[in-house]
């Protein structure tokens, strides 16, 4: 069994924690229209806190120029719902301990962000002995972030070449083969408000550095439209934390590290859908070729 079908079989049911699902934790309380139809209410659109909130997210995860092959560049763009470079999906929805279990992150990651103590979890078995002396589970949210324009999978996901470093560029990498396309939820070491603000961290899994995380960020003093286009990084997490297994302080994370997601409006989705049927139909030879090549 490939490693890809192990993750398949270890999370496919298993996505809620704690009764939610993985989308609702990136916080879906407000629709958007930010996705092809064809990708429609099944896709999330990603953004961070620096440039937008939910309702509006200004600009999220964006494939440049919409090429699907590894190592092609991860950016934030306008949003817009005729952008096939826009359509991501959360593959393989579940939690950081499934992963493990599933072998697509180290141990150690596993231990400081899906640690249930033996006794707990499900049938008690648990994945570790101790969990650093609490006797308590923390089991973060995990997912791969798979690119699937026109609602088409890729078999590529947003992740890292290689392990993850400071200022390593995110890039498109085949989904389900390592653990650098896993992105963990950093929910246990947040404090409660940040469940009703539905903004996150998301940190790498193949972090090796748990005091200060490698987390998704956006590159500092930069902007959307700069040109060339600023690419996505791994960076390590800014703020500071309190208290024992460590809260990180969610006011003093910088923005460009804090993301959230909505996902489209099935209602609007389909009503552009029709729109663009109409205008297909109705309009002139020459001005249907141009919105062809335009990708109206």
């Amino acid at each position: 069994m490939s490693v890809k079908s192990r993750v398949l079989a270890a999370v496919a049911a298993l996505a809620t924690v704690g009764g939610a699902g993985t989308a609702g934790v990136l916080g879906t309380a407000a629709t958007v229209d930010a996705a092809t139809p064809s990708c429609g209410p099944t896709c999330v659109d990603i953004f961070g806190q620096e440039f937008g909130h939910h309702g509006d997210p200004g600009f999220i995860l964006d494939v440049y120029q919409q090429r699907v092959r590894i190592g092609q560049q991860i950016i934030l763009h306008r949003a817009s719902n005729n952008d096939p470079a826009e359509d991501f999906r959360l593959g393989f929805q579940g939690t950081v301990a499934d992963f493990y279990a599933a072998g697509m992150v180290t141990p150690a990651f596993a231990q400081h962000y899906g640690c249930i103590p033996v006794g707990q979890g499900r049938g008690g078995s648990g994945n570790f002995p101790d969990c650093f002396g609490t006797g308590k589970t923390f089991n973060d949210p995990a997912f791969e972030i798979e690119y699937t324009p026109d609602g088409v999978d890729s078999g590529l996901c947003a992740g890292v070449a290689s392990t993850a470093v400071e200022n390593e560029n995110v890039s498109l990498q085949e989904c389900g083969a390592s653990s650098k396309t896993v992105w963990a939820v950093d929910i246990y070491d947040q404090p409660i408000e940040s469940f009703f603000r539905h903004y996150y961290v998301l940190i790498n899994g193949s972090d090796t550095n748990f005091s200060q995380p490698y987390v998704l960020t956006y590159p500092q003093t930069s902007y959307p439209t700069d040109k060339p286009r600023p690419q996505l990084q791994v960076y390590d997490l800014t703020g500071y934390t309190r208290g024992f297994p460590p809260v990180v302080v969610y006011t003093s994370v910088d923005d460009d590290q804090i993301w959230g997601a909505d996902r489209p409006s099935l209602l609007r989705t389909r009503r552009e859908a029709v729109a663009r049927i109409v205008r297909a139909r109705t309009a002139p030879p020459g001005e249907h070729e141009a919105a062809h090549r335009s990708g109206l």
